[in-house]
Parts: C-alpha cells; structure tokens; sequence
C-alpha cells in the first residue's frame, strides 16, 4: 500500500483546488492512503473528503511536526504549496517528491512589466504535473467540496426573507483590490429581481450590513454569521453566485453552480478562474474591465488601488452583470 502525503497549507480557494488531485489519487490508486497537511483554521475544506485517510495540521512548529510525519513513513510527498516551509518539510523527510510549476517569473513580467508570458493553461492542470510521476491524471471532473448533514442551511428557517430562489453575493476578499465596492454592489441588487444573500467573514459584517440597509431590494446580510460550511450550504442552494475572485467562488465551481465572477486587480490569466467540469465551462462568467495598463498589478493584491483610482473595479460595467445573470 502506497502512503502519500499531500501538502498544501493555504488558503480556502488554493486547498479547493486541490481536490481534483485528492479524488484522482485515490480513484486511481484505490489502495492509497492520501495524506494531506495543512493548517488548522482550514480542516472544514477537507474533514469530510471521503478520500483523504488522515489530515495532520502545521502550527508553525517543525520540531513538533516532522518527527510525526516521519512516523508515518511515506512512500511520495506531493507538494502543492511550493514555498520554503513546503520545501523544508520535503528536504528534512528525505522522501521522494514531487511538486508544480509556480510560475513566479511570469507573474513578475506581467505584473510588474506587463510581458505576458503566461501559459494558458489553469492551477488544477498545473498542479496534475505534481502527480505525473505516479500515473495519475486529470479526469476532467471538476472540484468537490462535502458537507456533513449538520451543515446544511435550512434556508426557510434561518433566512425567511429569502424566497426559494435567491442569488448568494459573495463580497469578501483577502485583499481590498480585489473587492467589488459596496457602492456599486448597492447598485447592482437594486436591479436585480430576486432576493440577495450576502457571504463573507466577519471583516465583511459591517459592509455588508451597509450594503442590505441602502439597498431597495431584498438583501439579507449573511457575512460573519455562518461558518464556512454553512456558507457552502447557502451556495449549493442557490441560483446563481456572484463572486469576487476568493475563496467562495471555488467553493461554488465545486457546487456546479453558475458562477459570475468579479475580477480587479488579479486576472484569469493567472491560472485561477473558475474550475467547472469538462462540458460545464458555460456556468462560468467573468466580468473585467479589460485593457487597463495598469492590470494586473499583482499577483495577490494590495489594502488600496496603488494608482489611487481603482478603476479595473470602479469601471466594471453592471448591465455585464446583469446580461450575465438573466441570458
């Protein structure tokens, strides 16, 4: 029996994408035990994969944790985080191992002299490199993302605004660049025909509360109130999704839904856009205020628009929204 370790530490839309790898490991190697290390705040995205053996957690600690990975004695380590925390881990186990191409220097090209030289190819595929060695490949079905039955958001109940069919917004982000403006979101539920609910963390409570409260519309402020699997459920119930580009739009490829998505200072070409299945790619929308010399300006994102005018999100043009949404 092969006993292979998976790491990737960060964050919620990273480790989603990781799932194609996880399920195509074990359905192709059915006598595997996958492995995976990652941290703590982050077990909900993958406690119930039904193909992962074991989860082991980094807490800053190396002293701790090497001897316990050790232990366990693995025959390949697949490292989808690529960073010197990952690196150290590979070099102190001494297992053979295998990782991506990152694709730093084409990142720095592009964002910092606008040369592109990025492949058109997406992270999922990329991270498919790691596994090459072992036989395993892509099966083209997307991402996964499960929820234990206690998860599930009985929507009549917790959210009786909401009709059955609603739109789930969500309008958070790790960094302020790549967050649509509570303005214009204001603008967009108020030409919208069905109610809204919003999802975010609790750093997005207070806009999103702005936001129901200005709108003339049905808006329900969902952020900070629901774990993230709670949140997940939201998803998996509605009718589109409206997303920045973050964690919950991978969440909402997982859940196949028809996904509009947002996009400021990062673009698609990174290799992060939504990853639906072979023969759904149609669910997928992206708006973008194209042609922007100034975009993309980096690869992760900044506190405020470094130009000071934040036009690749103050531009985006809402009838886009709008057509997307109602085709």
């Amino acid at each position: 029996m092969k006993k292979i370790l998976i790491i990737r530490f960060s964050s919620i839309g990273d480790i989603v994408l990781t799932t194609p790898v996880v399920r195509c490991l074990k359905e192709q190697l059915p006598d595997a035990e996958i492995h995976y290390l990652t941290k703590k705040q982050y077990i909900p995205i993958l406690q119930s994969n039904p193909s992962i053996t074991k989860i082991h957690l980094f807490k800053d600690n190396f002293q701790e944790l090497i001897p316990k990975l050790k232990a366990e004695k693995f025959d390949h380590i697949i490292d989808l985080h690529k960073n010197l925390r990952s690196n150290y881990i590979r070099m102190k186990l001494g297992r053979p191992a295998s990782t991506f191409p990152k694709l730093n220097l084409q990142k720095w090209l592009i964002t910092n002299l606008h040369i592109d030289r990025l492949p058109p190819i997406h992270i999922v595929d990329r991270y498919f490199r790691a596994v090459e060695k072992l036989g395993v490949k892509n099966d083209r079905k997307g991402l996964d993302y499960f929820l234990l039955s206690s998860e599930a958001v009985n929507i009549p109940q917790r959210f009786p605004e909401l009709s059955s069919t609603f739109i789930a917004i969500a309008i958070g982000g790790k960094h302020q660049t790549k967050i649509f403006p509570a303005r214009r979101l204001i603008e967009l539920c108020d030409q919208l025909d069905l109610p809204v609910i919003l999802l975010g963390g609790k750093e997005d409570m207070a806009r999103g509360e702005k936001i129901a409260e200005e709108s003339t519309g049905t808006v329900v402020n969902g952020c900070g109130i629901l774990p993230l699997n709670e949140s997940a459920s939201v998803i998996k119930q509605a009718r589109l999704v409206i997303s920045n580009d973050t964690g919950l739009m991978h969440i909402a490829a997982a859940m196949k839904k028809p996904i509009i998505s947002l996009w400021g200072n990062t673009i698609p070409g990174f290799g992060m856009y939504p990853y639906l299945p072979e023969g759904q790619e149609k669910l997928s929308t992206i708006v973008e205020v194209s042609r922007l010399s100034c975009r993309p300006c980096s690869k992760l994102g900044y506190n405020a628009c470094p130009k000071g005018h934040f036009d690749c999100m103050e531009k985006i043009n809402i009838n886009a929204i709008l057509d997307a949404a109602y085709p």
